[in-house]
Formats: C-alpha cells, sequence, structure tokens
C-alpha cells in the first residue's frame, strides 16, 4: 500500500488528523489536583482579604530537577488521533546520567534565591534549615521592610525528588 493511499484512508476514511501533544510539567494525580485546588483556594480568600499585602508579602519555593538531554522534537512528538478524541499530553520525562536540583524562591517583585545542590549531597533537613536561613538574609538585603510586615510563604507539594 503506498504512503498516499495509508494517508488518505487515516484522514478521509478514518477521520484522523496528526497532532503535537501539549507538553505539561507533570500530570498529577487525584489526590495531589484536589490538594492544589485546596490551597489555590485558600490563597485567593488570603488575596480577596488584602490583595496589596498579599502579593507584596508572598513568597514561593519550588524544586526542580535540571536534567542535560537533548528533548524530543515537536516534530518527533507527532501522533495520529481521530476528531473526537482530547489532545494528548506527555510528561517531559528523560533518563539522564547528568543532573542538578535547583530551589528556587521568588516573590512578586522577582527572585529573591536560586539555590544549586551541590553534587554527591543530599536534601535534608538541615539542608533546607541553612536554604531558609539564606533566603532570610537574601530577603533582609533585597526586599527591607518585608519580614516587619510578615512573610506568606508557600512550597510546592508535589515532590521534585523522591
Amino acid at each position: 500500500m503506498s504512503q498516499e493511499r495509508a494517508d488518505n484512508i487515516l484522514r478521509n476514511e478514518l477521520v484522523l488528523s496528526k497532532i503535537f501533544t501539549h507538553w505539561v510539567p507533570r500530570l498529577l494525580t487525584q489526590e495531589q489536583t484536589c490538594t492544589w485546588c485546596t490551597l489555590s483556594t485558600n490563597n485567593l480568600e488570603l488575596f480577596k482579604a488584602d490583595p496589596e499585602n498579599f502579593l507584596t508579602r508572598f513568597v514561593t519555593m519550588d524544586e526542580s530537577w535540571a536534567h542535560h538531554y537533548q528533548p524530543e522534537t515537536k516534530q518527533q512528538s507527532k501522533q495520529w488521533k481521530h476528531a473526537s478524541f482530547p489532545i494528548p499530553k506527555k510528561a517531559k520525562v528523560m533518563a539522564s546520567a547528568r543532573m542538578v536540583i535547583a530551589s528556587v524562591f521568588w516573590g512578586a517583585r522577582g527572585m529573591l534565591l536560586v539555590d544549586y545542590l551541590p553534587k554527591s549531597h543530599t536534601v535534608t533537613g538541615q539542608y533546607y534549615a541553612d536554604l531558609l536561613i539564606c533566603l532570610h538574609e537574601n530577603i533582609k538585603k533585597k526586599r527591607p521592610g518585608m519580614l516587619t510586615r510578615g512573610v506568606l510563604f508557600h512550597q510546592d507539594n508535589v515532590p521534585a525528588h523522591t
């Protein structure tokens, strides 16, 4: 069977089209999605009560693995799908021999701290304690007065590592 005939069957008879997958940072479980919704609702209530102070006091922290790899191109991720089916999703997960974990803290006015865990070190309670002390010092330098108003802190609840 020729490529043209196969393409005709897929497009016209089976009503399929070739589309790109949507990239998402991670695929969450139902429980994780519920937790995110609850936290978002609580934060929205805090925001509605005092929007100006919320935005200036809020500090968010997240961790992410930085991988060294060649990602799949959009062309390589294409796949056939029927018009009535939803667009497929795929999380970016690639094996890598070289990785580093980055801890990032930011607020409404920009970055407060970026820390890269040294190679061969482990994330421990002491690591976090030292990181929070470093964040405290950076807030004092970069955002004078923020500590006296109080900091609203949010750490990503989906673990970046196990």
